[in-house]
């Protein structure tokens, strides 16, 4: 015989479940049509169909993704505060809590990347929404030693399944039904090239410039002594010109930081290898993690320099140690020489200019998850070790693309490859040992292509390495075009890489790339 006082109990609970706790709603069909976008199309509905609830009856695609990115903005300030609980319960300058550092820097930029990002016709809304996934997505991986961090990983997937509902919506237009996954050139797709350009050399950094503020070592005559001193007296929010600091000659041995709000900033130095800003930060040392070792690093939009030295001194046996990084949209760098050894320039995210520049390194000496395209820029290996007793191998790059949806890729157009003449020296006395690859593949996506470049006999047969085993290699995209010189060995590539077909090159294209004919300045030759 049931108990009445047990009975009433339940009836309460029963009552209680249906009527306040929360429920999931099936998804509706216009949602499953969207995620059909998606790579894992029914997760992409069941996490949807809760995050948002109020969606209106048969719903546009526009309704539907600008209601995703709204879904995330509200939800990254909680990522934030997790973030902050995270670090004050990780042990000081541990691996934990640099991530954390880290990601109280980048979380606020994906709340104002996807802010920005509501003209869903235009290009600039997919390079913002990208950018947004691409910091959620990295704090998701680095945090993920945390308990609390489930929510920045499912948030991190929503702003994925907008993201690839973006894509989608670009390709294929409003009828949903033609919706499908993302595909990159690894599924022959390179899409239709949006403008004609042809290669003039004339887009870089001008040469003359009226200078707002001047930096030199000794201070006589000058406004500031050192570079930050300029940076941080500069104006913030600069728009329809730009704020150009005269950097003289000098060495400047300081970390310097351009924050977001520091736009359309300048450094105009004396020459390569006579304005020289210089620092050694490496992950060797406690509390600095690769993100954090840079010795210039820009969030400030439209950043640009000319004729400046970068360097980080922090030797081969260092490991990760960035000498330039930029997570800002339209930077620009021309006639810059950037110095260091594993992991030398880091171009973070959005789009990059890179103009008559000298990279050199070791290994993943350009690595990161921008659109960047480098014109007419010299690429010279450094030797990790004089006398190296086992094989010793170099990778110039590692693109870091984690999603098809993102429009990230490295293009490097009329470069050369070399070597310095400290790795030609040990190269000529046992080449056996020296191993040179365009890149190998930092993350699953990784794109990166070669268009008439030059590349030296250092360069290996095979073109481009693995990063372990297959990861990446049925994913990925690595092509060149006209390569030349004695390392252009084409009909010896890894299987897995490409030769691009010229009717497809012209999307490497500095204006179809990174759509810099819009942010670029023309300058004379």
């Amino acid at each position: 015989m049931h108990h009445p006082l047990l009975y009433l109990f339940f009836s309460f609970f029963s009552f209680f479940f249906f009527f306040f706790l929360p429920t999931t709603s099936s998804p509706s069909p216009e949602l499953i049509q969207a995620c059909k976008s998606s790579r894992f199309p029914d997760s992409c509905s069941q996490r949807l169909s809760s995050a948002l609830p109020s969606l209106p009856p048969s719903p546009s695609a526009s309704t539907i993704i600008l209601s995703v990115f709204k879904s995330s903005l509200h939800d990254i300030p909680t990522a934030i505060s997790i973030t902050h609980s995270i670090l004050a319960n990780s042990p000081a300058a541990s691996n934990l809590s640099s991530a954390a550092h880290n990601c109280l820097e980048v979380l606020p930029y994906s709340f104002r990347r996807l802010s920005a990002a509501s003209n869903l016709s235009s290009a600039d809304a997919r390079y913002w929404a990208a950018a947004a996934q691409q910091y959620l997505s990295g704090c998701s991986s680095t945090l993920q030693a945390a308990k609390t961090s489930a929510f920045i990983a499912e948030l991190a997937n929503r702003t994925s399944d907008g993201l690839a509902m973006l894509a989608t919506l670009q390709r294929y237009g409003t009828n949903m039904t033609l919706w499908a996954p993302a595909q990159t050139e690894r599924d022959g797709y390179w899409g239709p090239p949006t403008s004609s350009e042809s290669y003039d050399g004339r887009r870089g950094v001008p040469k003359e410039m009226a200078v707002n503020l001047t930096v030199c070592g000794e201070g006589d005559g000058c406004d500031h002594r050192t570079v930050q001193e300029a940076v941080d007296d500069a104006p913030a929010n600069v728009t329809g010109e730009w704020f150009v600091i005269r950097i003289g000659e000098g060495v400047y041995d300081e970390i310097v930081r351009v924050p977001f709000e520091k736009t359309n900033l300048v450094f105009w130095g004396d020459g390569m290898g006579r304005t020289v800003i210089t620092g050694n930060l490496s992950v060797g040392m406690p509390g600095i993690s690769t993100y954090s070792s840079a010795t210039v690093a820009v969030a400030g939009d439209g950043f640009m320099a000319r004729d400046v030295t970068i360097r980080n001194t922090a030797g081969p046996e260092s490991h990760q140690a960035v000498a330039f990084r930029s997570t800002a949209d339209h930077t620009v760098l021309d006639t810059v020489e950037i110095s260091g050894h594993q992991d030398t320039l880091y171009p973070h995210s959005l789009r990059q200019f890179y103009r008559s520049c000298v990279i050199s390194g070791t290994v993943d000496f350009i690595f990161g998850n921008a659109a960047a395209v480098f014109e007419d820029c010299l690429l010279l290996i450094l030797p990790r070790q004089l006398n190296p007793t086992g094989i010793e191998t170099d990778t110039i790059t590692a693109h870091g693309r984690s999603d098809p949806a993102q429009p990230t890729g490295f293009v490097f157009r009329r470069c050369v490859v070399n070597g310095s003449a400290e790795y030609w020296t040990g190269y000529t006395g046992n080449p056996a040992v020296h191993r040179v690859y365009l890149g190998r593949p930092w993350k699953e996506y990784s794109r990166t292509v070669f268009v008439e470049s030059y590349l030296e006999g250092i360069v290996r047969p095979e073109g481009w390495t693995d990063w372990v085993r297959d990861f990446g290699l049925s994913t990925l995209y690595y092509g060149e075009y006209g390569s030349a010189g004695p390392g252009a060995n084409v009909g010896s590539r890894v299987t897995w890489s490409d030769q691009i077909p010229a009717v497809h090159v012209g999307v490497y294209s500095v204006d179809n790339f990174i759509q810099g004919d819009r942010w670029i300045p023309q300058v004379d030759l």
